[in-house]
């Protein structure tokens, strides 16, 4: 009898422990279901962020509600990845962007712009811009020729600073369009005969529109169809020559390392083409002759070592 109670004893105890151990279980998930609810979670939080740009969208269909929408999406261009081909997509969106341009063009040469008006150009801009450097988009953008709307923005000599943001946001939108050396960007540019608009802002813009479009020009020139373009005619090497030389010469006032870094790899790109090389060889801008330029650019070692290859390619025994 009494080793039958003390087997029933044993039985009792590894029941229980059993049943111990199970429930202390049931309070953990596996890892990879605890992934698995993670991406549910992730998938549902940006359905609902997807819901709120679809709704921001029919909300710019609607004029009563435009003005708030624009400034919505406008906030989501830099955190959505995709959201270019969806405005791209949507019926209607394009239009409505153009509408917002042409809407300030009789302001162009006013010194009195509205704020709301300012910030709903300034707003359409921003998601073309988003449009115009987004790789699924970008070729579409081109194709369309809507960066022609944008031109006038460059062209106003109107030095108001509500048209120089627009300005400023229109050398952004080129500049961010070439910035990966887009070889359909710049020969798009190269077709429209743009170039001089960019050589006249950094001859006249603010220090930002200068950084802006003399980077666009250094990356017109990165092309190889940009630099012949520019070399095979002997009056277009001279406005880009005589611009770039300007902006040397300023280098000794404003110290502005920007424009010196693009300004010598503007030069050491087109000393690149043997007949361009041969004139500069024998015209080179005095400030390299004197090193002057050295202490503006002495703690930035890619631009010297730009500076000194540039120098020995035009040295009398190269």
């Amino acid at each position: 009898m009494a080793n039958h109670i003390s087997s029933n004893d044993n039985y009792s105890y590894n029941i229980n422990t059993s049943v111990g151990s199970n429930a202390a279980n049931i309070g953990s998930v596996p890892l990879g279901i605890q992934q698995q609810q993670q991406q549910q979670r992730n998938m549902n939080q940006n359905n609902t962020q997807y819901e709120k740009i679809f709704q921001n969208i029919l909300e710019l269909l609607d004029p009563a509600s435009r003005e708030q929408a624009l400034a919505e999406l406008n906030k989501k261009k830099d955190t959505y990845e995709d959201l270019a081909p969806i405005l791209w997509n949507s019926f209607g969106v394009m239009t409505i962007l153009l509408q917002e341009i042409v809407s300030i063009y009789p302001y162009l040469f006013s010194p009195n712009i509205t704020t709301q008006l300012l910030n709903r150009t300034g707003c359409a801009i921003n998601l073309l811009q988003c449009i115009a450097s987004h790789n699924d988009t970008r070729s579409l953008f081109l194709r369309t020729h809507i960066l022609y709307f944008l031109y006038p923005f460059l062209k106003t000599n109107n030095r108001n600073r509500s048209i120089e943001y627009l300005r400023k946001a229109t050398l952004f939108l080129i500049s961010s369009m070439v910035k990966n050396d887009n070889k359909d960007a710049i020969e798009f540019l190269i077709s429209s005969e743009i170039i001089p608009l960019f050589l006249r802002i950094i001859e006249v813009g603010t220090d930002a529109e200068k950084n802006f479009a003399i980077i666009i020009i250094y990356k017109i020139l990165c092309c190889d169809s940009g630099l012949i373009y520019i070399c095979q005619s002997i009056n277009r090497f001279r406005a880009v020559e005589i611009t770039l030389k300007m902006v040397l010469d300023s280098l000794p006032t404003t110290q502005s390392l920007p424009m010196a870094k693009y300004v010598i790899r503007c030069y050491a790109r087109l000393a690149e083409n043997q007949k361009i090389r041969e004139i500069l060889s024998k015209y080179l801008p005095g400030i390299f002759n004197d090193m002057s330029i050295l202490h503006i650019i002495k703690d930035d070692n890619n631009t010297k070592r730009c500076l000194s290859s540039l120098l020995i390619s035009l040295s009398p025994n190269q």
